[in-house]
């Protein structure tokens, strides 16, 4: 096992979407251990606390049809530096959540330093909408559009100007849950896409492992995990806010993790959509913990 340098950063935010409560998932994922988790498999992890999040007592007035844009932006410019800082400094970048708008920051600040980034998008969502295509207006269902450079040009040039990602380098895991422009798009661009599908016909085993090839053909200098909570089966992560049934199981997505780890070609991840509001008895935060233990070298023996 590899021991590395781990620097936690939060993002309480929930401005990306409708329901209120995901802004307190950071909170919930410490509560569950994830420092000490971290530390007691031999990591350095250093807690910076959270990005400051301006208040909003009010929803804002939408612009161009996208809810809480201006704030949203705001958030993502300071993600993006802190995770440009973070890299720079050598050390591993893990986000906790925060509604998944957030992942525009993140994407934002590694591309400082990556020229070739793949990216697990391990989601019941493709989040590949836009404006036009959006049938809500939230932006945590933007994010990997915007850093394809698709969207709201605030969004696409957050940090910096532009895509921040080839789409031939996006991998999404466990999508079951896609809007009628995201299907277009992804065809368009060339996205890679496991459904519910592959994952019940092949194993998870397999779409790993096909996943880790399909980066190796495409000779990526890094591998950023982005991970919803709701990939997983509601029924193992009930506080989320957009649950889709029939998703990935729970060991399922501990083998995943432990793959991934084993190929050790992760390089930054984030884990997203914890919404103790909705949750039972921070079920859902103890199982984002665990997958963290899994993707950091935690072993059954």
């Amino acid at each position: 096992m590899r021991n590395l340098d781990i620097s936690m950063i939060g993002v309480p935010i929930d401005l990306g979407q409708s329901r209120r409560g995901v802004d307190m998932g950071p909170s919930a994922m410490r509560y569950a251990g994830a420092v000490e988790r971290l530390r007691a498999l031999g990591h350095q992890v250093m807690d910076q606390g959270n990005i400051v999040i301006s208040a909003v007592h009010e929803k804002t007035s939408s612009e161009a049809g996208l809810k809480n844009l201006e704030e949203v932006t705001a958030a993502t410019v300071k993600l993006a530096e802190a995770v440009s800082n973070i890299v720079a400094d050598n050390h591993f970048p893990l986000v906790l959540g925060g509604d998944h708008s957030i992942a525009i920051g993140t994407l934002a600040g590694l591309a400082d330093h990556y020229k070739n980034l793949g990216v697990i998008w391990y989601d019941a969502h493709a989040d590949m909408n836009t404006r036009e295509t959006s049938p809500s207006g939230n932006i945590h269902g933007m994010p990997l559009a915007v850093s394809m450079g698709l969207g709201h040009e605030r969004l696409v040039n957050v940090h910096r100007d532009g895509v921040k990602i080839d789409p031939r380098n996006v991998v999404i895991i466990g999508a079951r849950a896609l809007d009628p422009g995201e299907r277009k798009l992804i065809k368009e661009q060339g996205v890679k896409v496991f459904t519910m599908h592959e994952i019940d016909r092949y194993g998870m085993s397999a779409v790993i492992q096909q996943t880790l090839e399909y980066f190796s053909t495409r000779q990526v200098d890094g591998v950023h995990l982005s991970l919803d909570l709701d990939g997983l089966d509601p029924l193992y992560t009930p506080g989320v806010g957009t649950p889709v049934p029939g998703g990935i199981t729970y060991r399922e997505s501990h083998l995943a993790m432990e793959l991934l780890e084993d190929a050790k070609v992760i390089t930054s991840a984030e884990f997203v959509e914890v919404n103790p509001v909705l949750d039972e008895y921070n079920k859902t935060a103890d199982v984002a913990v665990a997958l963290m233990g899994s993707l950091f070298g935690e072993k059954l023996l």
